[in-house]
């Protein structure tokens, strides 16, 4: 590996971890020596990239550092195109839409020599059943998703039957072929999990929610993991 792309991936496990790493975790990654690691980190941190931290303890990188222009691994390439091929059959058609105007900003900005590796077929992801539709608007449910906004839902269950919910909006999970809106439910008073093809009607209500409720459902899904392994 040149030292100039190590340099490089330093900083991006640095970024990725978000939180103090020891140079002996980096070397093992990177297939270095220690004593490497402390010497680019010792280079890094003299050319100003803001490091904090010292040896025996670990590292990090203080948020607001932007990396220098696009570089990948052929690896990483691999992962955004898998990613974007996962994205392209398995949401909606403005994610789609999103995921290949990414691939066109990357596209954009790569050395002449890598964008063949982007467009050259190494992934294919098949789709062995039809999603069924879906009827509401899938970019105000991400809005509401980001801004912590509950929303109004009409809602129909297994059997036909329609209600109204309140519902405090969290992520949304991939289950192939359907997606599933995870959320704090007001009319059940908990977490309930809501088909979104089954959803006939959403609306943004301007209430928000608090965004401390995302560590109870981190708490509620870490809680039904651990059921299901038992």
């Amino acid at each position: 590996m040149r030292r100039a792309d190590r340099l490089f991936q330093i900083v991006q496990i640095l970024q990725r971890t978000k939180s103090v790493t020891t140079a002996h975790e980096m070397a093992k990654e990177l297939e270095v020596s220690d004593r490497t690691i402390y010497r680019d980190i010792q280079d890094l941190m003299s050319n100003r990239v803001p490091i904090e931290g010292e040896r025996g303890i670990g590292y990090m990188l203080r948020d607001g550092y932007d990396l220098p222009p696009l570089m990948f691994t052929e690896e990483e390439i691999d992962a955004i195109m898998l990613g974007i091929r996962l994205v392209e059959s398995r949401s909606d058609p403005d994610l789609s839409r999103a995921a290949n105007d990414v691939l066109a900003k990357i596209e954009a900005v790569m050395p002449a020599e890598k964008r063949s590796l982007l467009q050259s077929v190494r992934h294919i992801v098949p789709q062995f059943s039809t999603p069924p539709d879906i009827y509401i608007d899938m970019r105000k449910l991400r809005a509401a998703i980001r801004g912590f906004h509950k929303i109004e839902i009409r809602y129909r269950d297994t059997v036909g039957n329609e209600t109204d919910r309140t519902i405090w909006p969290m992520l949304t999970v991939f289950f192939d072929p359907v997606q599933l809106l995870v959320g704090w439910c007001e009319l059940r008073q908990g977490f309930r999990n809501f088909r979104i093809d089954r959803i006939s009607s959403l609306s943004t209500l301007e209430n928000r929610f608090p965004s401390s409720k995302k560590f109870e459902l981190k708490a509620f899904l870490e809680q039904q993991r651990n059921v299901d392994d038992e």
